[in-house]
């Protein structure tokens, strides 16, 4: 089947929803007429409810997806003045394919470029076609590289793939609000099944959309060229990833990130400091990885398949493709200014972002081990001092019951190794004995006075020995650092940092409905109705809703560390009470018919909790 059909298939199938969807309400009415004509009153009345029901989702959700805003375009407008041999290029390739030229460069945030067109008349009259192009995949490509990548996108217009882009994407997003409507009725389950086979038939187009635009691809770039390129994209994209967890994220919870100037300059820079690393992912297998729901082939297939593509030319510029347009940093920087939420978050550089960040990191790592030890030594608050007492009179046990309670304190002595270097670190850096630097090559660094290195890992590893811990305190004497300045900021856990691993929607806390959110740190409790029905949705908004740590503000929040003992009672449903150390009880009661964001939640959640759990316990549950 050609791809034209196919398509013609999926614009079918689309409007077939709509009749399904119609056929569903006249067959309704028709049941309730009938009813009413058989002298069944109750049964017509059920039907007539139900026809009701169904009707009025089905508007609510068209209505809702018409009433929709057309968003502007995104992107920073790049004209023919800025660009002319980027722009000349386009025009170059847009001969070959024997297309219109787009009538819009824009650049924008993602490792990936992509066309589109504003048609009407059901894509029968074409409109304003935009050409958009991701910063980091400029970054990472060549000149060559960059033309492959642009002559696969003009072919999307050559082969008319955009055509009923808009057509098929309002029509999509209609069918995903009407069965969302319609979720928990026998209709809505019957329209789901037509949709999953809609969005099937969709994917299997677009991926065969992809396979053709790749040959104009091939065969304006070359076959090398085009290969070459592919195996660039899951390289940029992991290094994109590993950018913006490590580098972007590195302050984004301490209130700071990264100037606009240096958002994608700091790409850059990692891109050449980590340059080995890259190597090594290019030269290993492209992925292969392919899910009949995605709408490109994979990496490896589309290799394979331009082994059999004809090529006309041989690109072989290998300038940085960031030389076909001038000024880059300055555009690039437009980009983040308009595409990055800072919200109010401080705009620094690198050099001053890492200064800030990275002793708040290890200053919240440092609170948690002296709010242990402040507990162990029966104090209001913990510091480095109280740490160091209690190692000396042999009691080091008792502050790792809190921290790392699942092991014991031979197995758990790296962990205390990281929480002491913590605490050390920021004790340097409060004392002004030692400050941090970005490094692209591999972690941040911590460096003295003189600008040397500065590894306190080996320090820390000596002050959990009870009989080298005078050693430790005249050696940060001498090196500046002052334990008095090593305090306790925070009085309670927070949840920065904090990753969600599981939840459960309608779980009885103290008697009172919750949704409860998983994570890796604690429990978010957050107030529900006692309606069951759509718990797992729920669960899934109130995590998309807000960063975690903001959640657990609004929200009630666990830390682990909080807790003194646990009772589980039942693994599936979970059923726990946990006693925290102000002498506070919660119990959590989960139940069979509420949903969970994952299916193994319940086991995931006693399994953080288990730990907790003490020994003379006659009650405990072993988690399984």
């Amino acid at each position: 089947m050609t791809t034209t059909l196919r398509a013609a298939l999926s614009v079918l199938l689309l409007g077939g929803f709509y009749v399904l969807a119609l056929g569903a309400v006249v067959g309704l009415g028709a049941a309730t007429v009938w009813a009413f004509s058989e002298q069944s009153g109750g049964r017509a009345v059920q039907f007539g409810f139900f026809t009701v029901v169904v009707a009025i989702g089905i508007v609510v959700a068209l209505w809702r997806v018409a009433r929709a805003e057309n968003h502007a375009p995104s992107g920073v407008l790049i004209g023919q003045q800025d660009a002319p041999e980027l722009w000349e290029t386009v025009h170059e390739l847009a001969q070959v394919a024997d297309t219109r030229v787009p009538d819009e460069i824009r650049l924008v945030a993602d490792v990936n470029a992509a066309v589109s067109e504003d048609t009407r008349l059901l894509g029968l009259v074409g409109g304003t076609r935009r050409l958009f192009l991701g910063v980091p995949l400029v970054q990472g490509l060549s000149v060559a590289q960059l033309r492959s990548v642009l002559a696969h996108e003009l072919g999307h217009y050559s082969r008319a793939h955009t055509r009923l882009g808009p057509l098929t994407y309002r029509g999509r997003e209609a069918m995903v609000a009407t069965v969302a409507q319609l979720q928990g009725n026998v209709v809505g389950w019957l329209l789901k099944q037509y949709a999953k086979l809609y969005l099937l038939v969709s994917a299997a187009v677009n991926r065969r959309q992809e396979l053709e635009a790749d040959e104009l691809s091939v065969r304006a770039a070359g076959r090398a060229t085009a290969q070459s390129a592919l195996r660039e994209l899951p390289a940029l994209d992991a290094a994109w990833g590993f950018y913006t967890s490590q580098y972007v994220a590195l302050g984004w919870d301490h209130g700071v990130a990264p100037a606009p100037p240096d958002v994608f300059a700091g790409f850059g820079h990692l891109l050449r400091g980590r340059a080995q690393d890259l190597a090594e992912i290019r030269a290993g297998s492209p992925p292969a990885e392919q899910s009949r729901w995605d709408s490109h082939p994979s990496i490896a297939a589309r290799v394979a398949a331009m082994d059999g593509m004809s090529e006309d030319a041989s690109s072989t510029d290998d300038r940085p493709a960031t030389d076909l347009l001038p000024g880059f940093p300055a555009h690039a920087a437009r980009v983040a200014e308009e595409q990055v939420d800072y919200g109010t978050r401080a705009q620094l550089g690198w050099d001053a972002l890492v200064a800030r960040a990275m002793p708040q990191h290890d200053q919240r790592v440092a609170d948690t081990l002296y709010r242990a030890a402040g507990r162990a030594a029966g104090t209001a608050r913990g510091d480095l001092a109280t740490v160091l007492q209690l190692v000396e009179s042999g009691r080091l046990d008792s502050v790792r019951r809190d921290l790392v309670p699942n092991l014991s304190l031979g197995e758990a002595h790296e962990e205390l190794v990281g929480f002491t270097a913590a605490a050390l670190r920021a004790a340097a850096t409060a004392s002004g004995a030692a400050t941090w630097r970005v490094s692209w090559t591999g972690p941040s660094e911590l460096v003295g006075r003189d600008g040397t290195e500065l590894d306190l890992e080996p320090l820390a590893r000596l002050a959990l020995d009870p009989t080298t811990v005078s050693e430790v305190r005249a050696h940060l004497a001498h090196l500046g650092i002052d334990v008095a300045t090593a305090t306790q900021v925070a009085a309670e856990a927070s949840a920065h940092g904090g990753e969600v691993v599981g939840g459960l929607a309608n779980v009885k806390v103290d008697g009172v409905p919750h949704d409860v959110v998983v994570l890796d740190i604690g429990l978010v409790l957050a107030p529900c109705p006692k309606k069951t029905e759509g718990g797992k949705a729920r669960l899934a908004r109130l995590v998309q809703s807000a960063p975690i740590d903001q959640l657990a503000r609004t929200h009630g929040f666990v830390a682990y560390e909080q807790i003194a003992s646990v009772a589980v009672h039942k693994v599936s449903p979970a059923r726990v009470e946990l006693t925290l150390h102000d002498g506070t009880t919660l119990t959590l009661h989960a139940t069979w018919s509420a949903e969970r964001l994952t299916k193994d939640s319940d086991q995931v959640l006693v399994a953080h909790v288990a730990p907790y759990v003490r020994d003379e316990d006659p009650d405990a549950v072993p988690a399984r």
